[in-house]
């Protein structure tokens, strides 16, 4: 008997080259490596809080390939539907950490086995076997067969009766705001939960207003809207709430990269928990905060009981 999927994603993950030190990258000469994708960033969230995850994409039938599933798959994700691909690479990626001022990834991903992902890559007992299906943004910028896979993606998982996540995760380097907006926003109307981030309310909606934001992608389809405030928390808008949810302080944050991720893994999980809203939202502020207490995008996740540990001297945040 199968395992119910818990939450399959889809997505490009690559080679993150993290440098040992601080600086302009074009001073760094020492590299850690490690993986770096949204979406499997987020399916590694889950499964370290004890949920079943899958990941579906393609990498190149290279070393580089080889190594992000075999890390995937030992972080407890099922990567039973990724594909190699011999006639492309697997994408690679380099961190620049700033001491002042954000820091930056630099990408070289052009022609990535990823972006050869069709319809095809996502076979139907993989959403027949799931509870939710959780996409972001960057899959459709990365090529038109990309876009037609995350279409079809939420197509099909309407269809199965899934519940549908997304995160707009808008990657600038990737594609330009209108065309953004004109693939982006017709996505939205087929999602249940919308995870946006303040920017991408400016970009796709022209507001920055966080109550405005839920109110519009909550008018567009969405049934539940976190709306992402970094240090000021979040606001979470659904028919029973519109509240806002604190942030968790950290004493330092080291590396912010990857914290959307760990919030949208939190607050799924919450979901699957059967939290509401509000308390699934204070899960995932609680993810992300760890997530930028360490270098790297999956290395500061936390276990149960390391999220436990965290939040217990908060436990009246929300009362």
């Amino acid at each position: 008997m199968e395992t119910q999927t818990d939450v399959l994603t889809l997505g490009e993950t690559m080679v993150l080259l993290n440098p040992h030190e601080s600086g302009p990258l074009r001073h760094i000469m020492d590299f850690r490596k490690r993986i770096g994708g949204a979406e499997s960033n987020m399916a590694i969230g889950l499964a370290r809080l004890g949920h079943q995850t899958a990941w579906v994409s393609r990498l190149g039938a290279d070393p580089h390939g080889q190594y992000v599933r075999d890390t995937i798959r030992g972080a407890g994700v099922d990567t039973q539907y990724v594909a190699f691909d011999a006639d492309a690479p697997t994408g690679i990626m380099f961190k620049e950490r700033r001491e002042l001022g954000e820091s930056g990834v630099f990408y070289y991903r052009d022609g990535s086995a990823a972006s050869r992902m069709t319809p095809d890559d996502l076979p139907d007992e993989a959403l027949a076997n799931a509870k939710y299906l959780h996409l972001t943004g960057i899959t459709p910028a990365l090529s038109d067969s990309c876009r037609k896979l995350v279409q079809d993606a939420i197509h099909r998982a309407n269809q199965h009766d899934l519940t549908v996540s997304f995160d707009p995760n808008l990657r600038f380097k990737l594609w330009d705001p209108a065309e953004m907006r004109e693939t982006l926003l017709p996505l939205v109307e087929k999602c249940d939960i919308v995870l946006p981030g303040i920017e991408e309310g400016e970009v796709l909606l022209d507001t920055d207003d966080p109550e405005t934001i839920a109110e519009e992608f909550r008018a567009l389809g969405a049934t539940e809207v976190v709306v992402k405030l970094g240090a000021d928390g979040a606001f979470v808008a659904s028919d029973s709430v519109a509240q806002r949810v604190e942030s968790y302080k950290v004493d330092r944050v080291i590396d912010p990269i990857g914290a959307g991720d760990g919030f949208a893994a939190g607050y799924l999980s919450g979901r699957l928990d059967e939290l509401s809203p509000t308390r699934a939202t204070d899960r995932a502020a609680a993810v992300g905060a760890l997530a930028t207490t360490v270098t790297g995008d999956i290395e500061g996740l936390p276990t149960r009981s390391e999220l436990a540990q965290f939040t217990n001297d908060q436990t009246d945040r929300l009362r």
